[in-house]
C-alpha cells in the first residue's frame, strides 16, 4: 500500500479552511495522525472533530505562522501528544495583489513573512529534531503555478513562492543523506476563502476559461498529487516541483 501513511504524523500549516483543510482529511484517509495547525482555532476544532469522525487521530493546534517564536513550543507539544512530527506540510499562505508600485512596505513583507519565512523556520525546526532522533521524514512546500510564471499585480506574490521552490531545492540537496525528502506541489487556480469572490465575478469566470483546463481545480484533485509526494509511492521523487494546474505552466510566460 505504498500510498498510506499509516504511523506517520503530519503537521498541516493553513489546516483551517481551503488546500489544507483539503489534504488533512486526504492524508487522514490515507491513515495519518494529523496536526491541523492554523491561527482560527475554532475551525480547526471542527475539522478535527470530522476527522475524528471518521475514526483517524487529529489534533488542533492554534498556530501564527508568521511567528516564529512559538514553532519550538508547536512541536514540543506535538511529541509530548504523539511523538516526532514524520511529515511537515508548508500550506499557510498570503496573496495580496496589487501592482509593483502599488505593492505597500507592510504588504511586502507580510507576504514574504508567511510565503517564505515561514516555510524557512519550520523547515528547520522539523529537520533539526528529525537529524536529531536519526529518523526519516519528508517536507512538501505548497508552492503556486505564479512561481513558474507570473502575471501584472502578482509581484510579490510570485516572488515569496518563486523564493519557496529554490529553498525546496536547495533543502533537497543538503537533506537527502539523513533521509529527509523535500518537494512542492505548484497549484494552478482552485477556488479557496482567498479567491471565491473574485471567481464568482463575470470578470473570474471569463479567466477561468481562458486557461487550458478552462476551469479551476478542485481540491480534492491536489490529495493525490501529495501523497505521492509524502509517501512511500515518491519514495525516489526529492527536489521535484510538481504542478497540479491543468496544464496552466505550460501557457504562462
Amino acid at each position: 500500500m505504498p500510498f498510506r501513511l499509516d504511523e506517520q504524523i503530519v503537521l498541516i500549516t493553513g489546516a483551517s479552511s481551503g488546500i489544507g483543510a483539503a489534504l488533512a482529511r486526504g492524508f487522514a484517509a490515507a491513515g495519518a495522525s494529523v496536526v491541523l495547525a492554523a491561527r482560527r482555532l475554532d475551525r480547526l476544532e471542527a475539522i478535527a472533530t470530522e476527522i475524528r469522525a471518521s475514526g483517524a487521530r487529529a489534533l488542533p493546534l492554534a498556530l501564527d505562522a508568521s511567528d516564529p517564536k512559538s514553532f519550538s513550543a508547536l512541536f514540543d507539544r506535538v511529541e509530548q501528544e504523539w511523538g516526532l512530527i514524520n511529515v511537515l506540510i508548508n500550506n499557510a499562505g498570503l496573496a495580496r495583489p496589487a501592482r509593483f508600485l502599488k505593492t505597500s512596505d507592510r504588504d511586502f513583507a507580510e507576504t514574504m513573512r508567511l510565503n517564505f519565512e515561514a516555510p524557512w523556520f519550520l523547515s528547520q525546526e522539523f529537520a533539526a529534531r528529525l537529524i536529531a532522533a536519526k529518523r526519516s521524514g519528508c517536507i512538501l512546500n505548497i508552492a503556486s503555478v505564479l512561481a513558474l510564471g507570473s502575471g501584472p499585480g502578482y509581484a510579490a506574490y510570485s516572488s515569496s513562492k518563486g523564493a519557496l521552490v529554490q529553498l525546496t531545492r536547495s533543502l533537497a540537496l543538503e537533506f537527502t543523506r539523513a533521509g529527509i525528502r523535500v518537494n512542492a506541489l505548484a497549484p494552478g487556480w482552485f477556488v479557496t476563502e482567498m479567491n471565491e469572490h473574485w471567481f464568482a465575478t463575470p470578470e473570474g469566470q471569463t479567466y477561468l476559461q481562458s486557461t487550458p483546463a478552462g476551469r479551476a481545480g478542485q481540491l480534492e484533485e491536489l490529495i493525490g498529487p501529495a501523497l505521492l509526494l509524502c509517501s512511500k509511492a515518491g519514495s525516489f521523487l526529492n527536489g521535484v516541483i510538481l504542478p497540479v494546474d491543468g496544464g496552466h505552466h505550460v501557457a504562462l510566460k
